[in-house]
């Protein structure tokens, strides 16, 4: 394997996680490393370990800090049962505590267990029992307690929460600051950089749960050098690149917004270990529902996120702009012609004017509501639209598909910043071996540009197996090629269109394959649709549960008060989706084109069930509610 430095504030190399975040804070230590906001959290290591930031404000942490924070708690850590291999677990939102416990878990020579913080008591007690943890970092009172409704706690060692707790806690049950001062009354450098010296780049670093959508959630083992070598090279990608001086880079003065869950791989890679690496600075969102007035206070240079972010961000601004007729009708002609500036190859003098007036109208103010300092944001975790890229290109907002799994540490493939192509996901990283595998599909979308079928990767990024699960590991893989359920196509010059979920194609009775991806993706660019999922697996024709944009619909009504319960059964409004479905069945194939569909009322969350912590749909789980609706159309 080719290793190369690429410049000051890379650390390109073999080598595990704990040991570059030892040498990147050396490399930084006066450099801010994290943003924390005041009056969210009652942090426990707040004037314990950091001053506490002003309500409402985001105070600094530099490298020199955070190292020490990290190399106090693992220490504690060390003192309370943690040993070389030990699976400790946390479970919480994203926050800078969640940061600052990975890697302190991983410098004591310890193994991350991720659990989403809005598990459940019996998921919490699968995977606290399945991955045979012996301790968990929690992050309030309120999720201890759900830690101590599972049978698992009783053989826990130890459970830590992040924020202060009450009087009257169990004895095994401490806060992050209490670990801290532990650790800091007997830390030792040469004990605590034997832990890391001890360490390999083929030791598990982390248990990454799946979603389970299929069944139980399934641990997908990635060790040190997987998770390192795809940091590695994203940041070859991304990072300083000779002759492109002015081009967007990640480097350490690189700011961004966390929000995505942690214990999602795409997060914990591009987010967190990426950015460390880089020197950059990462700014904790205070949640989701701040992400407004935090983008205006953190002003990041770039980001990562998943399709359905970028998706809520469009209707936002559609929502902001149906204010006034006149309003919404400068806004759609300015996604118009933004659209028609990412698709032209050519310059057109008339279109560069209406670009400058669509700027100052419009894209001026998305890039100012964003902070005003982006330079290039990330999409994964799953397909996005086309045209949606579209029109942030042709509006100066770069976003950059890419694409990968779990299993992938993640990334696979993701576009250049210097020759991004809307629509496709990117070459892969030049690490990693694509190839494809023939599968029956749709005779339709052949291509004569390149190669269709389920993409097979391999490369020092691919996961080591399942926890536990020697039979589904076998399954995994085509000798030692990682098959990853993907229909894709491979063009000749290396770029990659994810095309679906193979197992999410749907076979009609009738033989024909269709995939449900592109038809939902053209129904949520309406305004009045807010969520969409295409059924007809096995029936004679395709049909589609709608959910509307509330406020739209109302608007559209001229009643803002009307309840929505009420305004699905309108026939004006049936009418009027019907007409929506029209118009975008003609840009479909005839077996394609959805004949029926239900107009629902509730939103696909993940409250409900019906998204996975990543936000994309559970299939299944939004059938198996709506399986009346379903019927009724197929009856």
């Amino acid at each position: 394997m080719s290793w190369k430095d690429i410049g000051k504030g890379t650390l390109i190399g073999e080598s595990t996680l704990s040991k570059m975040f030892e040498e990147t804070a050396k490399l930084h230590g006066d450099l801010p490393a994290q943003m924390y906001k005041g009056g969210v959290y009652d942090r426990s290591l707040s004037k314990t370990a950091f001053p506490p930031a002003n309500p409402g404000e985001f105070a600094t942490l530099d490298y020199a800090t955070l190292n020490s924070i990290v190399q106090y708690v693992a220490t504690g850590l060390r003192n309370i049962g943690l040993r070389k291999g030990s699976k400790v677990a946390i479970f919480s939102n994203t926050r800078m505590e969640w940061a600052q416990s990975d890697l302190a878990i991983l410098s004591a020579g310890g193994v991350t267990v991720t659990i989403y913080p809005n598990s459940s008591p019996s998921m919490i007690d699968y995977l606290l029992s399945d991955s045979k943890s012996i301790g968990i970092i929690a992050e309030n009172e309120g999720l201890v307690n759900k830690v101590l409704e599972t049978k698992a706690s009783k053989s826990l060692k130890f459970i830590v929460s992040m924020d202060n707790l009450s009087s009257n806690q169990p004895k095994n049950v401490s806060t992050l600051s209490e670990v801290y001062i532990s650790g800091k009354e007997t830390f030792t450098p040469s004990k605590y950089n034997s832990w890391i010296d001890s360490q390999s780049p083929e030791d598990l670093a982390t248990l990454v749960y799946t979603s389970g959508t299929t069944g139980d959630p399934k641990g997908v083992m990635l060790t040190h050098l997987n998770i390192k070598s795809n940091v590695d090279y994203s940041q070859l990608r991304f990072g300083p690149r000779e002759g492109k001086q002015n081009s967007p880079t990640l480097d350490s003065s690189t700011r961004i917004l966390s929000f995505l869950p942690l214990s999602h791989i795409l997060e914990r890679m591009a987010g967190h270990f990426l950015m460390l690496q880089s020197g950059a600075t990462i700014a904790y969102a205070e949640s989701p529902d701040t992400l407004k007035e935090d983008f205006l206070q953190v002003r990041p240079t770039a980001g990562a996120s998943v399709p359905r972010v970028y998706e809520k961000m469009y209707v936002a601004m559609r929502d902001q702009a149906s204010e006034s007729p006149i309003k919404l009708r400068i806004f759609n002609w300015a996604v118009k012609v933004a659209r028609q500036k990412a698709y032209s190859s050519t310059i057109n003098p008339i279109l560069s004017i209406k670009h400058r007036i669509a700027n100052r109208l419009v894209y001026s103010k998305v890039k100012s509501a964003l902070g005003g300092n982006i330079q290039f944001l990330i999409s994964g975790g799953g397909k996005l639209s086309k045209d949606l890229c579209a029109l942030y290109h042709g509006a100066g907002i770069l976003v950059l598909e890419g694409y990968g799994l779990s299993e992938t540490s993640p990334v696979i493939t993701v576009n250049h910043p210097d020759s991004p192509r809307i629509g496709s996901v990117g070459p892969p990283l030049s690490n990693l071996e694509v190839k494809i595998k023939p599968v029956p599909h749709d005779g339709s979308k052949l291509s004569n540009t390149g190669e269709i079928g389920e993409l097979l990767v391999r490369g020092p990024s691919i996961f080591s197996g399942y926890w536990n699960k020697p039979k589904e590991t076998k399954e995994s893989f085509d000798d030692d090629w990682f098959k990853t359920g993907d229909l894709v196509l491979l063009e000749s010059d290396g770029y990659v269109t994810f095309l679906e979920r193979i197992k999410e194609i749907m076979v009609l009775s009738t033989g024909k394959n269709v995939a449900p991806t592109p038809l939902e993706d053209a129904l949520t660019q309406h305004e009045l649709i807010e969520q969409s999922i295409v059924v007809g697996d096995e029936k004679k024709f395709i049909s589609a549960l709608l959910v509307p944009n509330t406020e739209a619909l109302q608007s559209w009504m001229g009643d803002p008060s009307a309840p929505l319960s009420d305004l699905h059964k309108d026939q004006k409004v049936i009418d009027n989706f019907s007409t929506i479905v029209d118009e975008i069945n003609s840009n479909f194939e005839p077996h394609e084109q959805i004949k029926d569909f239900r107009i629902i009322t509730e939103e696909f969350t993940e409250d409900n069930d019906l998204l996975t912590p990543s936000l994309k749909k559970k299939r299944r789980n939004i059938l198996n509610k709506y399986k009346k609706e379903i019927e009724s159309i197929y009856s």
